[in-house]
């Protein structure tokens, strides 16, 4: 007998309440099923004829132009008018200008272009609608979650009861890695405990570590943790834009001489700018001899481990206590979809929390994956079925072959402004991404700034800015294996023809 039938102890009114008619918008029988599959059916076809076929990267349109123009979309209308008029006017006012990542001259961001098949498991991610925080609202989900995790660990050559959770990207799994150094710390020197708030005693400055090339996201992290951002102290990069060693022990033996108390090492395996990835054997030497926690920022390069031929630019991530990789960047994921990897999930104690609707203390003893209790969230999606689909229908060589093609792809980048000399490259490339300037005798910079914001206003190419040495700089950043070397050939020649130009109107008007 089905929920829907009675039984006798239940018995129908006259006054029975009747759906609204929205309810035909939702999945639950023939005629629900039927417009679900035209909904998608019309999303895709605005997809591809007003994103997926357009020309350039990006139609060049301002951001005041853009607000103006939506300031007259309704929002919350009180009488919708159709689907099919709504895909529309979405297909027109936000398609249309939208950066297209797919195109070959989209090279600004770590930012990628999402593989076919993650697409694909979107499309069932989104309609299961399976939250992430009880087995009892994703049975198979948890399951196949644990699962990847256990893949990943092993990826990275992390031992048997290591685990991990999947995060929105390296700024959540950042923050985690450093909640439970913070609080495996003030446990193990302290002696306080969750129930104190992880909390070192009143006057104990606590410290963590990075390079001055850290993502900021280690700053907003000890904000985060009450620890203000002067608990982060930086240390210079050497000459391959990696943490200086030395500089780091002269910091350590500070800190430790006047009475500070560093309880983290935060190492990064891919810089935002250079791709830069620290000394992992050496850092985590450091940190077991001072019984510190390392934590490893591999949001961008964590690809490498995919790879046989990149994978010992990671030597040393195996002996990391934590590790964030995002598979949103170089392993071709859409948006949101990175992991949190634990080298020994004992760990996860320090996080425990119980709630008698969701994670009782009884299934814990059952074993029952209740995912919430390794999370800084509640919901969250199933985004481990996107690299399980993506890797089960390309396989790890297929993805690999990607990973490595826009490497090589960089340094034939590099060696092309090495050639040319109205360039200059500012440091080799590590992973993907290629830092140069258009050489200009204006000391400024604002001529490379021009460049770059000319190219973007006219659609013609989407370059990164950043700053090297307290001077504009502009970047590749090549995460799509469409790009061949003669399209980076066509903006490094667009970018010599504007600060050419630029440089003119500037002596012109001196």
């Amino acid at each position: 007998m089905t929920g829907n039938e009675l039984t006798g102890r239940f018995r129908s009114s006259d006054d029975e309440l009747t759906p609204p008619a929205a309810a035909s918008a939702f999945l639950g029988d023939a005629d629900g099923i039927a417009a679900y599959e035209d909904a998608i059916d019309r999303a895709r076809q605005h997809l591809v004829e007003s994103f997926a076929t357009a020309e350039e990267p990006y139609a060049g349109t301002d951001h005041e132009t853009l607000r103006e123009r939506l300031d007259t979309c309704s929002v919350f209308p009180d009488e919708g008018t159709s689907l099919e008029e709504t895909l529309e006017t979405v297909a027109e006012e936000v398609l249309a200008d939208s950066v297209r990542v797919h195109d070959p001259s989209c090279v600004a961001h770590l930012h990628c272009p999402p593989a076919i098949p993650a697409l694909a498991a979107e499309v069932l991610l989104s309609a299961t609608n399976q939250s992430l925080d009880s087995f009892d609202q994703a049975p198979a989900a948890s399951v196949l979650e644990e699962r990847v995790v256990d893949a990943c660990c092993d990826l990275f050559g992390y031992p048997t009861g290591a685990d991990g959770v999947f995060t929105g990207g390296g700024t959540e799994s950042n923050l985690l890695g450093l909640l439970l150094a913070r609080d495996w710390y003030c446990k193990t020197r302290f002696d306080r405990t969750v129930q104190t708030g992880g909390l070192p005693p009143q006057g104990a400055d606590l410290r963590l570590i990075c390079s001055d090339a850290a993502h900021f996201t280690a700053e907003q992290a000890a904000h985060h943790l009450g620890l203000g951002e002067d608990a982060v102290v930086t240390v210079a990069t050497d000459g391959d834009r990696r943490i200086n060693l030395r500089a780091l022990d002269d910091t350590l033996d500070r800190l430790e001489a006047e009475g500070r108390h560093p309880f983290a090492i935060v190492a990064t395996a891919g810089t935002t700018d250079f791709g830069s990835i620290d000394p992992l054997s050496p850092l985590a030497d450091r940190a077991a001899d001072r019984d510190l926690w390392l934590h490893v920022d591999a949001a961008y390069g964590g690809a490498c481990a995919i790879s046989d031929r990149l994978r010992p630019k990671l030597a040393g991530i195996d002996r990391a206590d934590s590790i964030a990789v995002d598979f949103h960047k170089l392993f071709y994921q859409p948006i949101s979809c990175g992991a949190f990897l634990l080298r020994d999930a004992d760990h996860y104690r320090l996080l425990e929390r119980n709630a008698a609707y969701l994670n009782p203390e009884r299934d814990d003893a059952a074993g029952v994956p209740n995912l919430v209790s390794k999370s800084l969230r509640t919901t969250r999606r199933f985004d481990a079925l996107k690299p399980f689909v993506t890797f089960n229908a390309l396989g790890r060589t297929g993805m690999a072959d990607c990973v490595e093609y826009v490497c090589a792809l960089a340094d034939a980048a590099a060696d092309e402004i090495r050639a040319d000399p109205a360039l200059e490259l500012c440091c080799d490339p590590e992973l993907s991404a290629v830092v140069f300037r258009y050489r200009s005798a204006d000391a400024t910079g604002r001529i490379n700034r021009a460049i770059r914001d000319e190219l973007l206003a006219d659609g013609e190419a989407l370059l990164a800015r950043t700053s090297v040495d307290g001077t504009p700089a502009l970047k590749f950043t090549l995460l799509n294996p469409r790009t061949t070397i003669a399209d980076l050939r066509g903006i490094l020649e667009a970018v010599v023809d504007r600060g050419e130009t630029l440089e003119r109107e500037l002596s012109t008007s001196a």
